[in-house]
């Protein structure tokens, strides 16, 4: 198959290229500085441009886009382009491909379990309705983009993820330094749910809603959540490290302002429209994706 992708550089997408590559597929990189090779096509988000001609006989389109949440501390302009980055992109793909006369079969738009704000303990699945915040809006917002793709007929899942656990980038690729000089730790009082997913299995994950048949949000998430006692346990066990240093709220609210707030919360939430379809998770355990990352 031919598969546009967004965002084909960062730690989702640029490993997303390696899978379809390897199986024979032909991934089509939307980028915004001028195209330099055959599989290149121009897009700019902030002017909601995409070049359409290149999207021409895509099976398949996979967004992932988008400013990363945790790069920065939020102010005002910062969480602007957080939205926007969303936003606008979600609607220029979505509208490129409404366009098309024989538009791809499938829209994949990159989301996040952000969605259902902080769930404390209660198991959370697509059935529950958004949460409060800021990220719970941005949510909203980013999977109400795509919706010209949907009203032109293209089947559109909306992939909510959750922490991917991998060796560089997101989360982990912050945290596993830290463990390895011996200096990591729960975060808060560590009794905060944490849905994660190994880098494997979210590109599986990918992989399968390309091929099947299920529309609307789907959790990116391993079968089991776990506290982020838990997730530093497991970290000192696959490292063979100490994690003698818990960071305090008040330390986590002072370097990562409003921020801090997402990192303490807790989000316990199942990708239960995932198991329904039969996807089988290779890593459903936290130690399992860590010793896989």
């Amino acid at each position: 198959m031919r598969i546009a992708i967004t965002g084909s550089t960062g730690l989702i997408g640029s490993a997303l290229v390696r899978s379809l590559r390897a199986d024979g597929h032909t991934p089509v990189r939307l980028v915004r500085r001028p195209p330099a090779a055959p599989d290149e096509v121009h897009w700019d988000p902030r002017r909601q441009e995409v070049d359409v001609a290149g999207l021409a006989g895509c099976e398949a389109v996979v967004h992932l886009a988008g400013a990363g949440v945790g790069d920065h501390r939020w102010t005002a302009a910062y969480k602007r382009e957080i939205r926007d980055s969303r936003v606008r992109g979600t609607a220029a793909v979505a509208a490129a491909l409404a366009s098309l006369d024989a538009p791809p079969r499938v829209f994949v738009c990159g989301s996040a379990i952000g969605y259902y704000g902080d769930t404390g303990t209660r198991r959370t699945d697509e059935t529950a309705p958004a949460g409060e915040g800021f990220l719970p809006e941005v949510c909203v917002d980013w999977e109400d983009a795509a919706a010209p793709a949907e009203e032109a007929g293209i089947r559109t899942a909306f992939a909510r993820t959750g922490l991917v656990v991998a060796r560089s980038g997101g989360a982990w690729g912050r945290l596993f330094p830290l463990f390895r000089l011996g200096l990591g730790g729960r975060l808060g009082n560590g009794s905060q749910y944490w849905s994660f997913i190994s880098l494997h299995d979210h590109i599986a994950a990918l992989r399968h809603l390309i091929d099947g048949d299920l529309a609307g949000p789907v959790n990116l998430t391993a079968p089991e959540p776990v506290t982020n006692r838990e997730v530093t346990a497991a970290m000192g066990r696959v490292l063979h490290r100490p994690t003698p240093f818990p960071v305090p709220a008040a330390a986590l609210k002072l370097a990562l302002g409003e921020f801090a707030g997402d990192v303490l919360g807790s989000q316990r939430v199942i990708p239960r429209r995932l198991l329904k379809s039969g996807f089988t998770f290779a890593h459903p355990g936290i130690e399992g994706a860590i010793r896989a990352a």
